[in-house]
């Protein structure tokens, strides 16, 4: 018998058309452990699901969303009452040194990410046109665990404000994205369940964490954390180009979180089945 389960699905109204009714994903219950990718694995929570890389790619695809070739899995809650998505990606950008974890310079940072808000709003229709507004958390830097994490804070021209949630841990040789897409009124419960849940149950491999970068051998990225945080685009780049610094920062899931802000759907899917299944007769 087919169980319905809950997975967040972020409608497009730019679409005309929806995700076909014929597609189906390898779903993994919780309770196992799943593997992101060949960098890490994380111990699934009983009360989730998980898709691996080419399903998330394949459902990006279908609900209109630009994939990176990065992903690596997405996670989703089995309570269809819930409203929130973990998407994870794995880039491999050379080491990255901590050196300015003392030293993130927080007030340019942000009028980087407002200032390419602007030049994208001239591109925009009335009515479509979003606003960075301050930072919803600061990024900080924990040294203990390499773990990279801001938030911005950002609005539509209703006023209505969503979020971006951003973890990046760094490995040997590159970054783990974690992106929580998530709504203001759940956001702090949501980062709980993110930290608790998912971040304390991600282990990176062994011969892949931070601690095991070998200067001899190991590629070294030519930026730091002020460049992840720009989405790579580097901090003296981002203040001459604004724009591209929101660009890449943001990526597709600033665009998943502009279009769950205004059209305020956090659809859900319930159908939980093999991609191999045969698709049933309309009707059946």
């Amino acid at each position: 018998m087919k169980r319905l389960v809950g997975m967040l699905a972020v409608l497009c109204l730019m679409l005309s058309t929806t995700a076909s009714a014929d597609s189906y994903y390898n779903w993994i219950e919780g309770g196992v452990s799943v593997d992101l990718g060949t960098i890490a694995d994380v111990e699934l929570d009983p009360d989730f699901i998980f898709l691996d890389g080419e399903d998330t790619q394949q459902m990006s695809v279908e609900y209109g969303e630009p994939v990176s070739g990065l992903e690596v899995g997405s996670i989703f809650p089995m309570d269809d009452s819930e409203s929130w998505a973990v998407f994870f990606e794995y880039e491999e950008t050379g080491h990255i040194k901590d050196a300015e974890k003392e030293k993130i310079d927080t007030k340019a940072l942000l009028k980087s990410y407002k200032d390419g808000a602007k030049e994208v709003n001239k591109e925009r229709e009335p009515g479509d046109r979003y606003y960075v507004t301050g930072w919803d958390v600061e990024p900080f830097y924990d040294e203990k665990t390499h773990n990279l994490t801001w938030s911005l804070l950002l609005e539509d021209e209703n006023k209505e404000t969503f979020l971006n949630y951003n973890t990046r841990i760094l490995t040997r040789e590159g970054t783990i994205s974690i992106i929580l897409v998530t709504d203001p009124q759940n956001r702090e419960a949501n980062k709980q369940l993110l930290d608790e849940k998912i971040l304390a149950q991600l282990n990176v491999k062994d011969g892949k964490k931070y601690t095991d970068f070998d200067e001899s051998t190991d590629k070294v990225a030519g930026y730091g954390l002020s460049a992840i945080i720009l989405g790579g685009a580097g901090l003296a780049v981002a203040k001459k180009a604004g724009l591209i610094a929101v660009l890449l920062a943001f990526g597709k899931k600033f665009g998943v979180l502009i279009i769950a802000g205004v059209a305020a759907l956090w659809g859900f899917l319930r159908k939980k089945k093999k991609k191999t299944e045969p698709v049933e007769p309309a009707g059946e």
